[in-house]
């Protein structure tokens, strides 16, 4: 993201030319408003909007106040700050001021914190209103973090009222101006820039806090020219041997794409720590890079680093992405024998996921039974892996189970299960699911309507469908694609044609999942012509190299008949993964080549093709039609010992009817009996 004529990392940077954002928003607070703060008699009044209530409203759950102490009272809120519990440690809050008790620098420092983690607005206001009325808002180390609190909360006109109001302004107060930007997230990345100008142009001394903050908001925002330029800087000012920056700049090379910069400046540093090490594994689990993530963590424990709670639940879904079981079990093994991970929910959350995308349903139940605690988020792992195995009726029952254990789902458990109920065609559940997500406040949750709808078209009723797209306040590409797939789901393909052209028509233009949607149709209507347009359209927005683009690309073209067009959009893909390999596979099928398919797939096979389930299910698809039964056999046993895929109900079904076609009927049996085994 660049910005305009005049640079922050320029070398002379004249105040000038350098206006804050928000310099206009100012000096008009300034003219019409005698004092930006908030007055003590403004606190007060706040404070006296609050309900009034008695002791035992005060202190639910703990001792009576007469035999408490204000230390004790403090440490109650502090407690209640610390989990988050804002309004109970407020309520605590105005019956001390009611009764004159003032309260320390570090109570409101921790509900400060509390503020920041929770981004409320709101409640920070009230938790500002306690400090001035406590008569702390001149104390320099509460003002640092009330800035920073109201940068975070999304208030950067609060946050500059009181920066502008402090007497002496250093480089704590500055870097918590900085760190605000950062935390309130992409949209402040502007402000960031000008925040760090400012401090260069004020004389500020720039510490390595300053630049691994402002590096973290360039991550955000995948701000790569001007990270480039902080770089420099930093090599300028000699900052380049602190370890906090060294490690923001590898996880903004990551986040920028920038994976060969990244690792180059791995390699540079001498010593390196968990933390840089814990970098480059989330930086290549975010660049979809899963083997090269397994490989690090590898190289680390070989040096012996081991990982700690945040690397295991980084690596873990990566174990499962990639089906590495040996290594998930190692690490079980790992959690087991430190103990201190053992009993941490989210660890075991995330070895039920890993087991489960691993093919390995047993062991996660395993793991989720022997939890001594569960919890939300448990459940939902567990009813996650049951769909990935293919066990969805026993994931419907599971929310019920998960409910007479007294766990509500959340909006991701409902975000789960309502695709479950568009497979089953289970109209009831959904209609369940859908009430108690109105019920709970779940709504617009753009997830759980989209499923919400894609399960309504599924059901035969696609008018509930539309009612929940129109219904929608803000419609987004999202929104338009599950209106698409909603009316693909129905067997309505022409309405899916005109819902694609009127989102065409809209402000929202089509990104490249709704690109494949709409090629999916051309492909079930022989409609050429308009998939000629499309993909016009998918080359001119430089969309063929995601693989399910070129992938649907070559389809449709194969399903039309168009052949040599398929072979054309196969070859002009730059890099071909299995989904545009299976694709031209599928192609060569659609068109009766059925020796060439196979041919082709031995070909690439040998060229270093891994296929994955979803090949070996075209290819005994063609096997089936071509009456192939022998190279069926073959392509079965390759797919069990050489790829070591474990075949699924569908794989064994095909079989059967191969078998069956040339009347080997006792393999046929064979082939039933362990396909009877999956259910």
């Amino acid at each position: 993201m660049e910005m305009s004529s005049v640079s922050p990392f320029s070398p002379s940077l004249p105040l000038t030319h350098l206006p804050s954002p928000h310099a206009k928003s100012r000096h008009l607070d300034n003219a019409f408003r005698p004092n930006s703060s908030i007055s003590k008699s403004r606190a007060r009044k706040m404070l006296s909007e609050i309900p009034r209530f008695a002791e035992k409203d005060a202190f639910p759950a703990s001792l009576p106040l007469h035999t408490k102490n204000p230390h004790i009272v403090y440490h109650d809120i502090q407690r209640f700050a610390r989990e988050d519990k804002l309004k109970e440690a407020l309520t605590i809050m105005d019956y001390l001021d009611q009764r004159g008790v003032p309260v320390n620098v570090t109570t409101l420092s921790a509900l400060i914190a509390s503020c920041v983690r929770t981004r409320s607005l709101e409640l920070a206001k009230q938790v500002h209103a306690y400090v001035r009325v406590n008569g702390l808002e001149k104390n320099e180390f509460l003002r640092t973090k009330l800035v920073s609190m109201y940068t975070t909360c999304g208030s950067i006109e609060d946050a500059d009222k009181l920066f502008d109001q402090m007497p002496v302004k250093n480089a704590y107060t500055w870097n918590a101006l900085l760190r605000g930007n950062v935390m309130a997230g992409k949209g402040q990345y502007r402000d960031a820039l000008w925040t760090f100008s400012e401090m260069r142009e004020g004389g500020v001394e720039l510490n390595a806090y300053s630049f691994s903050c402002l590096i973290k908001s360039m991550a955000g925002a995948s701000a790569f020219t001007q990270g480039l330029k902080a770089h420099g800087l930093l090599i300028k000012n000699g900052l380049l041997s602190s370890q906090i920056v060294l490690t923001c700049l590898i996880d903004m090379y990551f986040k920028c794409g920038k994976v060969r910069l990244a690792c180059q400046l791995f390699e540079e540093i001498s010593i390196k720590d968990i933390v840089v090490w814990g970098t480059m594994v989330a930086g290549f689990a975010h660049n979809n890079l899963q083997r090269e993530a397994v490989l690090y963590i590898r190289q680390m424990i070989s040096e012996h680093i081991y990982p700690n709670s945040v690397l295991l639940t980084t690596i873990l879904p990566v174990i499962g992405e990639i089906g590495a079981r040996k290594m998930g079990k190692e690490l079980h093994a790992y959690v087991i024998k430190t103990r201190r991970y053992s009993h941490q929910l989210f660890i075991q959350s995330a070895l039920i996921d890993m087991y489960c995308k691993c093919g390995d349903l047993s062991s996660g139940r395993r793991v989720f039974y022997a939890c001594k605690e569960r919890n939300t988020i448990s459940w939902t792992a567990l009813i996650s892996g049951y769909i990935s195995n293919g066990k969805l009726n026993q994931a419907l029952r599971a929310i019920t189970w998960m409910q007479k254990e007294g766990f509500k789902p959340d909006v991701v458990t409902v975000a789960t299960v309502v695709p479950v109920c568009a497979e089953l065609r289970a109209l009831k559940s959904g209609k369940e699911l859908h009430a108690f997500a109105v019920k709970n406040c779940f709504f617009p949750n753009i997830s759980i309507v989209t499923s919400l709808m894609v399960m309504y078209a599924k059901c035969g009723h696609l008018n509930y469908s539309s009612k929940l797209f129109y219904c929608l306040e803000k419609q987004n590409v999202i929104s338009w694609t599950a209106m698409i797939d909603s009316c693909i789901a129905g067997g309505h393909l022409h309405g899916a044609l005109e819902v694609f052209r009127s989102m065409q028509s809209s402000k929202h233009r089509p990104d490249s999942v709704t690109m494949a949607r709409a090629l999916l149709v051309c492909s079930k209507l022989k409609a050429s012509k308009l998939g000629k347009e499309i993909h016009g359209q998918i080359l001119k927005k430089d969309l063929a190299k995601v693989p399910f683009v070129s992938a649907e690309l070559v389809k449709m073209y194969g399903m039309c008949g168009e052949i040599s067009k398929a072979k054309s959009a196969f070859h002009e893909v730059p890099v071909k993964g299995s989904m545009t390999k299976t694709a031209i596979i599928e192609a060569y099928g659609y068109n009766t080549m059925f020796r060439e398919a196979i041919d082709l797939f031995k070909a690439m096979v040998r060229d270093g093709f891994t296929p994955n389930q979803y090949t070996f299910s075209v290819l005994l698809s063609i096997c089936k039609q071509a009456l192939f039964t022998d190279e069926a056999r073959r392509i079965f046993k390759l797919m069990t010992r050489k790829f070591k895929i474990e075949p699924s109900k569908e794989h064994y079904l095909m079989m059967v009817e191969i078998l069956t076609q040339s009347s080997c009927t006792e393999d046929a049996k064979r082939f039933e009996q362990m396909s009877s085994l999956l259910d």
